[in-house]
């Protein structure tokens, strides 16, 4: 149970000092500071009050790490960069060096590589490089284990030759069949682990580079750089805004990927799509994942023939609205439903989906009944 006193503390610090001087609260040492910060955020009167020029930026980012918890910092440092346009900020390496690394401070620097002076380049890097190994640490194995998993079942085949069957599994299907007065089973099932390949899937990430897609442009950067170290797994990674550039060369690298994206611009889904189309070559084993808020500013019905075509010839074709933990952003519902109509499965998905998403698509299981049973609304076609 909070007592009064406690309960006008809270009140003072979310109204402030003008609105709550009368209350006759006053704050300890560590509560005004955080006041003071929150004071600078919320109550500054001007644009920049916190900006470079002003020393006490790297002190601010120090205060809020201090007195609140980590997913509170994060909203203040986006609030910072938005209400007060404070974008300079992470032109000084010191700020840098104090802000709490995230995905959407890692937009941000990739939004402004090109206006960084030389000197922060560098510190900029480390950010980036920092969230990067931190996504890698979290998402990693679980899409490693998802994709072998998925692909060891879709090796396995029922009329195996006798050096290719997998014994344990075979024996486990069929137990029914144990014949007790012989002591044997019968094995009427026979589980095989199916003819290796050197790559059993060709997946391509196709991702939309405009400003609002920004998070999605990093996670799908990462997963594709896991995908890219999977042997049994042709990974290609395509970018697009109103040109197509094919960044597959450097999977191996997720920050040097990341630096060579173009955040922001327009958008030219159906030439990204087409560039996409050219690079199919066994399309009953090629995954295509699209990943755009939808928003078409190239040739729409060729954006949906080309789909349409790309379907029938047997290539998987998903439409993620986002990649992130935000949900899906705005979109042009039209065309996903459109596109749902032609058999592409349009959602938005977050990464701790993403593995499971794709174990799905390999097993080519429904994809929308998968998006259901998570709670994800997918597009359906609008009559």
């Amino acid at each position: 149970m909070i007592d009064a006193s406690e309960r006008q503390r809270r009140w003072r610090l979310v109204l402030g000092s003008g609105p709550a001087d009368g209350i006759g609260i006053s704050l300890g040492l560590e509560d005004a500071t955080a006041d003071a910060a929150l004071a600078a955020l919320y109550d500054s009167p001007r644009k920049g009050a916190l900006g470079p020029s002003c020393p006490n930026v790297p002190r601010w980012l120090g205060d809020i790490r201090k007195y609140f918890p980590k997913s509170v910092v994060q909203v203040m440092q986006r609030d910072a960069l938005e209400r007060l346009e404070l974008h300079s900020m992470l032109t000084e390496p010191e700020t840098l060096e104090a802000i709490q690394p995230d995905v959407h401070l890692v937009s941000t620097l990739l939004s402004l590589r090109g206006v960084l002076p030389a000197r922060t380049k560098e510190t900029a890097r480390l950010v980036v490089r920092k969230v990067v190994d931190d996504l890698l640490a979290r998402l990693s194995q679980p899409l490693r284990q998802a994709i072998n998993g998925a692909l060891n079942r879709a090796a396995r085949n029922r009329r195996p030759r006798h050096s290719e069957i997998d014994w344990h599994r075979t024996i486990r299907a069929n137990l029914k069949h144990f014949q007790p007065d012989y002591g044997t089973i019968i094995p009427e099932t026979r589980v095989g682990f199916g003819r290796k390949r050197t790559s059993m899937r060709d997946v391509i990430l196709c991702i939309d580079q405009s400003g609002s897609m920004a998070a999605s442009v990093v996670y799908a950067s990462v997963f594709g750089a896991v995908m890219a170290s999977l042997p049994a797994v042709r990974t290609s990674l395509v970018v697009f805004d109103t040109s197509v550039v094919d960044l597959t060369d450097e999977l191996d690298d997720p920050v040097e990927l990341l630096f060579s994206t173009q955040l922001g611009g327009g958008t030219d889904i159906n030439r990204a799509v087409r560039y996409c189309e050219s690079i199919v070559a066994n399309p009953s084993d090629t995954i295509l994942v699209l990943i755009s808020d939808l928003f078409e500013g190239g040739v729409e019905s060729e954006l949906l023939k080309r789909a349409a075509s790309l379907v029938s010839s047997g290539v998987q074709f998903i439409a993620l609205l986002a990649l992130s933990d935000e949900g899906a952003p705005a979109l042009d519902q039209r065309v996903a439903a459109a596109l749902s109509a032609l058999g592409v499965p349009s959602f938005a998905c977050s990464p701790d989906n993403f593995p499971d998403l794709m174990a799905a698509a390999i097993q080519r299981r429904d994809l929308n009944q998968w998006a259901a049973e998570r709670g994800i609304v997918a597009s359906r076609k609008t009559t």
